[in-house]
Parts: structure tokens; C-alpha cells; sequence
């Protein structure tokens, strides 16, 4: 009997353990619809801040060059563009020979804005140092400028300790904190207007007399394939942002892209080559910037002025009892596209509304709650309402004022000659009052 039993259990326990493995691994190609060769990486939509794809995120790395995002966005908030800084001995002879430099020279003098397009554009890590010192004296409480400013902006796992990202095992940031800043800074007209360009050349200036310093690009997102340059990465949509490199931290690129009028950051830390040779910070970025723009949308849920519905105002006219109520401001949400706005049910909350009202002033609020996000707006009223008894209220008011303007023209006597006669100065004041006397008591009883 017990040996009958295992023949039946045995092959039974091994059809259930390969069904369920089975199961297991179909499901989870079905969920995970792309690929990411990079160790550590995120996607998130910028005007929500919602993660639309992580993958160790969290996780703490060495974050290069991507570092330069910060020491832009302190430069830019403590700074004018037109500023000089002059360039110290140790912004030149502090950069390793492996790292890119602008070919600054010692005494150079130059503005924030040429320091800031050579930081950003090819990556110059002497102008990092020139700017850290000109904004704090040193590379170390520069350095703690930036660890504050990355607490302000929401960073939870950022340590700096230089503002150009030359490796320190203490120098280090996350996949989630980049895009925190990555998205910060693009808020800035200026940077964002940085970050796309492809190309910069330095002025000449005070130490160097030439316009020979061209500097490209370094984020191949950017370049077009032409037949002056070739990019195996051109993304029509990207707007910037910044790449980076170190033995130790591998290829890091904090990307953006926009599409209509949804933008959204990439961050791809570790990235590695493909066995083809291919970058794969490069690839990695291409696919969480398709995974956004295929999968989700920002759409109008409401629009401004619109008229949402019409309601019936207690106390006022026939003719202005019917308000039209209208959304003052544009609704709009960041929408998955497999759902339906139209299927989307808002919250409405109308006040108890009693004329009179006036034209504009708010009279409710609609909100639509998604992933945990409220999106709402006020409800503005789009005509006056009046109350019902406004015209005889008027005309009240207009009767008292002519009583008033009566009483005091008929009961204050007006002067005369001192040559007239008292005794007929008082019989006429005396007919006058009696007179009055007599309008004020009809008025009165008319009103």
C-alpha cells in the first residue's frame, strides 16, 4: 500500500514543482516588459515625481561626472552669469591626467556662464573646481553645500566630497537621489538650455588669445547622424541631461526626454558595453525613455473654464437662479494609456450656495485621485447671482435716501436778510414745518 502510495505522490510532486516553476518564470516576463543591462537604474516622470521603473534604485553607487548636476545647480543659485572667477593654481593641478579638463589656465579669468557650458557640455572637471571655489572658497565647504542643498531637494542616500565627481569611495549618490536633482535643475531655463547644446567654444580672454577651445557633447543622445557626425544613439525627444565615467563607477548618464508635453528622467549608474561593443548606458536610457512615452501620458481630465455642471441658487432671481459652473484651472494627470480618461469618476463637492454670488469666486472643487496622486481644482461660479428681493431692496434704499434729502431740505430753514422781518420769518418757518410734517408722514406710510 505505501509503496502504491509513492508511485502516485512522487510523479504528482514532480508535475506541481514543474508547473509551478513554470508559472513562476512566464509570469514574470509577462510583468517585466523591458530589459536593463545596467546594475542600477530608474525612470520618473518629472512634473509628478511618480517612478515609472526602477531597478535598484536605492542602491549606493559612485555617481562621476552625473555629480556636475549639482555644482551647476548651486552656481546657477548663487551666482550671475556674469560673474568672473578667476582660475587658482589647484583648479588646475588637482585634476588627475585621465580626467577631461577645458585647458584653463592659472590666473584666467572667466564668467559663471562660460564655466557653467564647459562643465556641462564636455564635462570639464577643472571648471567644477573654479566655480566650487568661487562660490565658496574651498573644495570642502563647497562640498557641504551640496550635501545641504541635496537634503533640501530630498536625497536620502548622497554623500559628496568634490563638486566634479573625480572618484572618493566617500563621494557617492543613488540612482533615485540623481533624478531628484536631475529634476530640480531642469526647473532652471538656464541649465535645461545647457544641457542640449552639443557644442561650446571658449571666448578668448585674459590669458588665452586664441578661439581654438571647441568642446562637444558627451551624451550622444544628443547627436544627430550626419555627415560631419555619427551617433549610434540619436533620441530626437532627448532634452540633456549629463553623462558620466570612472573605472569605479562604470558609465553613468542622467537622461531626459520629452514628448508632447510629458518629460520624463532616465537614470542608468554601472552601465558596462554590450558584447557587440555597444554602450549600454546608452541603450539602457533609449529603452526607459520608449518604456515612458509607450506606456503612459499626460492627459486633460478637466479643462480650464470648462462648464462642469449647472446648479440652482437658492434665494435668487428667475433669471439668474440657473448657475453655470465652470473649473478654473486646467485638470491634467499623468495617465496610464491602457485606461479610459472618460472611465475616470471625480470627486465633486459643491458649497451650499445662496445669492448672491458673484462672477469668478469659488463655489466648489473637483479632484480625481490616481496612483495616489490627487489632481484637482476649483469650481468658480460664471455668472453673477443676484437675490430675489434685490429690486425692492433698491428701491427702499432709493426712498430713504429721498426722504432724507427732503426732511433736511424742508426742515432746515434757509437764512434771510437780517433786514426781513422775525415775525414773518417764523410764520413762514412754521408753515414749512407743518408742510414737511405732513410730506414725511406720506413718504413714511409709502414706504
Amino acid at each position: 500500500m505505501i509503496k502504491k502510495i509513492k508511485y502516485i505522490l512522487f510523479p504528482l510532486l514532480l508535475t506541481i514543482l514543474f508547473l509551478s516553476t513554470f508559472l513562476t518564470t512566464s509570469f514574470a516576463a509577462e510583468t517585466s516588459s523591458i530589459t536593463i543591462y545596467s546594475p542600477s537604474c530608474i525612470l520618473m516622470e518629472t512634473s509628478t515625481g511618480k517612478i515609472l521603473y526602477e531597478k535598484n534604485a536605492h542602491q549606493v553607487r559612485y555617481p562621476a561626472s552625473t555629480t556636475k548636476i549639482m555644482t551647476a545647480i548651486l552656481a546657477l543659485e548663487n551666482c550671475e552669469l556674469t560673474d568672473v572667477a578667476t582660475v587658482s593654481r589647484n583648479a588646475i593641478h588637482s585634476i588627475p591626467p585621465d580626467y577631461v579638463t577645458c585647458r584653463i589656465k592659472e590666473g584666467e579669468q572667466l564668467t559663471v556662464e562660460q564655466l557653467l557650458n564647459v562643465l556641462l557640455i564636455p564635462s570639464a572637471n577643472d571648471a567644477a573646481i573654479v566655480l566650487a571655489e568661487h562660490i565658496s572658497g574651498s573644495v570642502s565647504k563647497f562640498s557641504d553645500l551640496m550635501n545641504e542643498k541635496a537634503k533640501e531637494i530630498g536625497c536620502k542616500n548622497t554623500h559628496f566630497v568634490n563638486p566634479n565627481g573625480i572618484h572618493n569611495k566617500n563621494h557617492t549618490s543613488t540612482a533615485y537621489d540623481l533624478a531628484l536633482m536631475g529634476q530640480y535643475a531642469m526647473k532652471n531655463d538656464i541649465f535645461r538650455k545647457i544641457v542640449q547644446k552639443i557644442k561650446y567654444t571658449l571666448p578668448t580672454t585674459n590669458k588665452y588669445s586664441k578661439e581654438d577651445r571647441t568642446f562637444y557633447t558627451t551624451n550622444d543622445l544628443l547627436i544627430k547622424n550626419t555627415s560631419k557626425s555619427k551617433s549610434n544613439y540619436y533620441y530626437p525627444n532627448a532634452t540633456g541631461i549629463k553623462t558620466g565615467y570612472t573605472g569605479e563607477a562604470g558609465n553613468c548618464l542622467v537622461s531626459s526626454a520629452k514628448d508632447n508635453n510629458m518629460e520624463v528622467i532616465s537614470v542608468v549608474l554601472g552601465a558596462d558595453f554590450t558584447k557587440e561593443g555597444l554602450s549600454e548606458k546608452f541603450l539602457d536610457s533609449i529603452t526607459l525613455l520608449n518604456y515612458a512615452f509607450d506606456h503612459y501620458a499626460i492627459q486633460t481630465l478637466q479643462e480650464k473654464n470648462s462648464i462642469l455642471q449647472e446648479v440652482e441658487v437658492a434665494s435668487a432671481t428667475k433669471e439668474t437662479k440657473n448657475l453655470k459652473v465652470l473649473v478654473k484651472d486646467n485638470i491634467e494627470a499623468l495617465v496610464d494609456k491602457t485606461i479610459s480618461v472618460e472611465s475616470l469618476e471625480p470627486k465633486i463637492s459643491i458649497d451650499k450656495l445662496k445669492a448672491p454670488i458673484s462672477a469668478g469666486s469659488t463655489v466648489g472643487t473637483i479632484s480625481y485621485t490616481l496612483n495616489g496622486k490627487n489632481y484637482s481644482s476649483d469650481l468658480i461660479a460664471q455668472d453673477n447671482v443676484l437675490p430675489s428681493n434685490a429690486l425692492s431692496l433698491l428701491l427702499r434704499i432709493g426712498l430713504i435716501f429721498v426722504t432724507l434729502y427732503l426732511l433736511y431740505t424742508l426742515l432746515i430753514p434757509k437764512k434771510k436778510n437780517k433786514s426781513k422781518r422775525h415775525s414773518s420769518k417764523k410764520q413762514k418757518t412754521s408753515r414749512h414745518q407743518k408742510n414737511g410734517g405732513k410730506h414725511l408722514y406720506t413718504l413714511m406710510n409709502n414706504l
